[in-house]
């Protein structure tokens, strides 16, 4: 909130902004994938759940899921 009430996104700071939300996409793949590892029945599932959550993207979310699939199912 504080970052957003301050215009920290605004220049000259824009670069500083779009790194970081790279870094927050990037960690939330990374505890994605930490999580679908161990490849148990919850994982499954989990794994299941969050990619059909992206399929709610419009015109393309159902091409990201089948790609992070790998196929038509998990």
């Amino acid at each position: 909130g504080r970052g957003m009430y301050y215009g920290s996104y605004r220049a000259p700071r824009t670069l500083v902004w779009v790194i970081g939300c790279i870094i927050l996409v990037a960690m939330m793949g990374i505890g994605f994938l930490g999580y679908v590892l161990p490849y148990g029945q919850m994982s499954l599932w989990a794994a299941t759940v969050i990619t059909n959550l992206i399929s709610a993207i419009p015109w393309i979310g159902q091409d990201i899921v089948e790609f992070v699939w790998g196929g038509f199912s998990v």
